[in-house]
Formats: structure tokens, C-alpha cells, sequence
């Protein structure tokens, strides 16, 4: 079982690699069942997100502070803080934007049939 997660989170990551620039980050997580939930600040900017992993691999979806939704996958190392479930880590990986609000481009819904659809002067961004 743990075999077939590490070959999962390993893929993904791959895939990852293939269409985003890699990055470095810190960032500490406090696990909560099966996944972590964390803060983390890297060459991305700051990040709060959520994720999970198998040693030293690791996948998650995160906000980063300009309010894109972001995919990362990497490899990295962790420590205890305390005596508690906290931990402080250190990894290289990579992600790629999967929602930006900042992109006004929104998917053009085809108008009703019979009707003439609105040429690019009519359309008003969202």
C-alpha cells in the first residue's frame, strides 16, 4: 500500500515539474488525520495550504497571497517542534497555478440557439 502512494505522489510530481518552474521553501504543518495543514513561505511568496505525503514525498493544494489556487508536489525533510504533532520542514519542489483570480479570461458561454453571440466590444469581463 505504502509502495503504490510513494509511485502516486512520484508521478505527480513529475507531472508538476513538466509545466511549472521549480521553487524553495519553509513552511510548518500541524497533521490532522491523514493530512497536514500549513503555513510556508518560499521563492512562490507566502502559502497556506493543505497536504499530504509518504517519507520524504509530498503533494498538496494550497492560497498563496495573492489568492491563486496552486498544485505543488516535492521532496523535503521535517523535524519536531516541541513534544507536540508540530513540525518544521525544508523542501524543494514544484507547483503550478490551478485557479487565478486575477485572470479575467472567463469561458465564454455559447449564447442560446437562434440568438447572434456578442462581439469582443459587447463582452464585459466578470
Amino acid at each position: 500500500m505504502k509502495i503504490r502512494a510513494v509511485i502516486a505522489a512520484t508521478l505527480l510530481a513529475v507531472a508538476l515539474a513538466g509545466c511549472a518552474s521549480p521553487g524553495v521553501g519553509v513552511g510548518i504543518g500541524v497533521p490532522v488525520g491523514p493530512v497536514t495543514i500549513g503555513v510556508g513561505g518560499g521563492s512562490g511568496g507566502l502559502n497556506v495550504g493543505v497536504g499530504t505525503g509518504v517519507g520524504p514525498v509530498g503533494v498538496g493544494v494550497g492560497v498563496n497571497q495573492r489568492g491563486q489556487v496552486t498544485g505543488g508536489a516535492g521532496v523535503g525533510a521535517s523535524v519536531p517542534i516541541g513534544g507536540g504533532p508540530v513540525r518544521a520542514g525544508v523542501g524543494i519542489g514544484t507547483g503550478t497555478v490551478i485557479y487565478d483570480p486575477a485572470d479575467h479570461l472567463a469561458p465564454v458561454v455559447p449564447p442560446p440557439a437562434g440568438t447572434v453571440p456578442p462581439s469582443s466590444s459587447q463582452q464585459v469581463a466578470p
